[in-house]
């Protein structure tokens, strides 16, 4: 179905949409980044912060660590499928909870710190949203808030022309697939302002850079397959593709083909991880 259901997320969330395996494929290809963005908070001992948006709970350990053996960490997430893979994962000193960000049945000014990562492209009103988030905090409280690119990006360095082609098809797609214009494709840009406007202070925003080249390793190549190059691009752009481009793109796709992306000795990803830090 074109377009976003009544009362669904923005990209058609429910409590049933599942994207458990490719948000632990994420998590665990950009650990080392998602784990140096939870290091530059500098949390203090004690800490009680909230996951808003935890998906399958993978960094509910890093900020269990980063807050000490005295801090608090809570996972909230829409998803079924997800929290139950959380719950198979997490310490047993992290509690869980399964909610609508928009809507979280928690005390207000009970948090020092929000982490959201990748949340934007799932919520419908982002100002709702926020001003939901900033209530839970306490005075002085912080909200991060974190985002990858919402289409991956793909730097093809032996053709820059099927990349750019590639790029605009994808983002087709997303647009055809979900009813989205391009306001809501790029919002992720618009965090600093969305912050202030929100009544955040003392923002600021630092960007890491998720860099990969041949060889890659296991968690790297695992991710990348599944979410990018197995049974997706190839057959999902088609329609927005020229016969000779996507026939190419087809064998960048296929690892049984000569040009697998994957194998390339000249095989260059970069995709960038924005967080934004705003305060009470």
């Amino acid at each position: 179905m074109n377009g976003r259901e009544s009362g669904s997320g923005l990209l058609g969330d429910t409590k049933d949409r599942d994207y458990a395996r490719q948000l632990s494929l994420f998590n665990r290809f950009a650990a080392p980044e998602l784990r140096r963005a939870i290091a530059s908070l500098d949390l203090e001992p004690g800490a009680r912060c909230l996951d808003a948006g935890c998906g399958t709970g993978e960094a509910l350990p890093w900020l269990r660590d980063a807050a000490g053996a005295n801090g608090t960490v809570i996972g909230m997430d829409l998803s079924t499928a997800h929290l139950s893979v959380a719950r198979a994962q997490i310490p047993a000193d992290v509690a869980l909870i399964q909610a609508d960000l928009t809507k979280p049945p928690i005390q207000p000014g009970s948090f020092d710190l929000i982490w959201s990562v990748n949340t934007i492209n799932h919520v419908c009103d982002l100002h709702s949203g926020l001003a939901a988030l900033r209530n839970l905090l306490r005075p002085g409280g912080r909200i991060a808030w974190g985002q990858s690119a919402l289409l991956a990006d793909m730097y093809f360095a032996w053709d820059a022309r099927l990349e750019r082609m590639t790029t605009a098809a994808v983002r087709q797609y997303y647009r055809d697939k979900y009813g989205l214009t391009e306001s809501d494709l790029t919002a992720a840009r618009a965090l600093v302002g969305m912050l202030r406007r929100n009544g955040f202070k003392d923002v600021y925003a630092r960007t890491f850079a998720i860099e990969r080249v041949s060889p890659l390793a296991s968690e790297d190549r695992d991710y990348l397959f599944d979410t990018l190059f197995r049974d997706k691009w190839a057959a999902r752009l088609q329609p927005y593709l020229s016969d000779a481009d996507h026939a190419q793109l087809a064998l960048l796709c296929n690892p049984d083909s000569a040009s697998y992306a994957l194998s390339r000795p000249d095989f260059h990803f970069l995709q960038t991880f924005t967080l934004v830090v705003g305060s009470l």
